[in-house]
């Protein structure tokens, strides 16, 4: 069984490789042609489409029972985003940074996770208090809406190409199934191991979901469209606050242990150390990315060991 696990492992990441290079290519052309800047689709299209692995498994765990893994998906998740994913992608290529990334998303996402330790200080993430992280996303996503409205009206001197389309569905489709396929299997063999809820979900499971989004960011920092990278990062850790553990708590309210509590708190302080970095400078350097991803595996130990 471990062993099918491990083949089913490998598939999954063919899978996410080639899906989040189709994704990323058809998603940057479609920008291009309606004059929608790479940061906005990042933001939302890209964000939402790598987060997707989020929702299904945090919602299935919520609906499972498996709290412990739902909570520790986001948090975990979120953690590698930032350290990781984006320090990672950094090392292999320094990543511009805008004031709109640093003004508005990087400064939300302080706000957000904020407001989520705040919520689960308490020991529990209720239904009502999960209406309202997803009620916070419904008016993210209206406000990127108007404020990329004007971007959009711009001239457009490219013809439309339906294929991007094709193009932007299937590696949605092979990133989403591949991450799933890929979170299954990891937790079959950690569970053979005798790991617990909570260290299975901020490490295997976090690790399986954040995938979709370090292979497209990588795929568009190795393409040159660091605008979509970073801001596909931010907008994916957003939506994995508001949308992905605000959605989990409406259909099961969440109790959160003292350590996902610690959790929420370390991922607050990578939140900040992220947004002070994206703020001292016009781009997040290979040093820079180092500290985050040495950061990053120090918190993994913490967990493990």
């Amino acid at each position: 069984m471990v062993l099918f696990d491990a083949l089913f492992v490998g598939v999954a990441v063919v899978a996410l490789w080639f899906g989040a290079d189709r994704f990323v290519t058809g998603a940057g052309r479609i920008a291009r042609q309606l004059g929608v800047p790479g940061l906005v689709v990042g933001l939302t299209v890209v964000a939402f489409g790598t987060s997707a692995p989020e929702f299904a498994v945090t919602i299935d765990a919520a609906l499972a029972g498996q709290t412990d893994i739902s909570v520790a998906n986001v948090v975990g998740s979120n953690v590698l985003n930032l350290g990781f994913v984006l320090g990672g992608v950094a090392l292999v290529r320094s990543l511009a940074t805008s004031r709109a990334l640093v003004r508005r998303d990087s400064v939300l996402l302080v706000v957000t996770t904020v407001a989520l330790l705040g919520l689960v200080v308490d020991g529990r993430l209720g239904r009502l208090e999960g209406a309202l992280l997803f009620a916070g996303l419904l008016g993210y996503l209206l406000y990127l809406a108007r404020n990329g409205g004007d971007q959009m009206a711009a001239a457009v001197d490219q013809p439309f190409h339906w294929p991007d389309v094709g193009r932007l569905v299937a590696g949605l489709g092979l990133v989403v199934g591949g991450g799933h396929l890929l979170v299954l299997s990891a937790v079959d063999i950690a569970q053979a191991l005798g790991i617990s809820e909570w260290v299975i979900g901020i490490t295997v499971v976090a690790a399986g979901t954040s995938l979709p989004e370090f292979v497209t960011s990588l795929a568009a920092a190795r393409q040159g469209r660091t605008g979509i990278s970073a801001g596909s990062l931010v907008g994916s850790c957003i939506f994995n606050v508001l949308g992905v553990l605000g959605l989990a708590a409406v259909v099961h309210p969440l109790p959160v242990t003292p350590v996902g509590i610690e959790g929420t708190a370390w991922l607050l302080g990578t939140v900040v150390l992220v947004t002070v970095l994206f703020y001292t400078d016009a781009a997040l350097s290979r040093l820079e990315g180092g500290v985050l991803v040495a950061l990053n595996a120090a918190n993994w130990l913490a967990n493990l060991f």
